[in-house]
């Protein structure tokens, strides 16, 4: 199963990626785990996952098709 992760903001420029697909990732824990190995800065960063446009804060189980979005910290103002 192929996963199209969306980069945003301050993510894309650390990455040099606008999205990136990753097969057999099960679910959001090993997204971050697979993420977090071929970006090591990413560590450092608190970022925010969305999977449809809903973020998410526990482990959820990952769906082919789903949008999936790493969101880097924001401000308002």
């Amino acid at each position: 199963m192929a996963l199209t992760v969306y980069l945003y903001g301050q993510l894309k420029e650390m990455t040099g990626l606008r999205e990136l697909v990753l097969e057999g990732i099960a679910d959001t824990d090993q997204l971050i785990r697979e993420m977090n190995i071929r970006f090591p800065r990413l560590k450092e960063m608190p970022c925010l996952l969305a999977v449809d446009k809903h973020i998410i804060h526990s482990n959820t189980v990952l769906k082919e098709d789903q949008e999936l979005a790493l969101l880097p910290p924001y401000s308002g103002g």
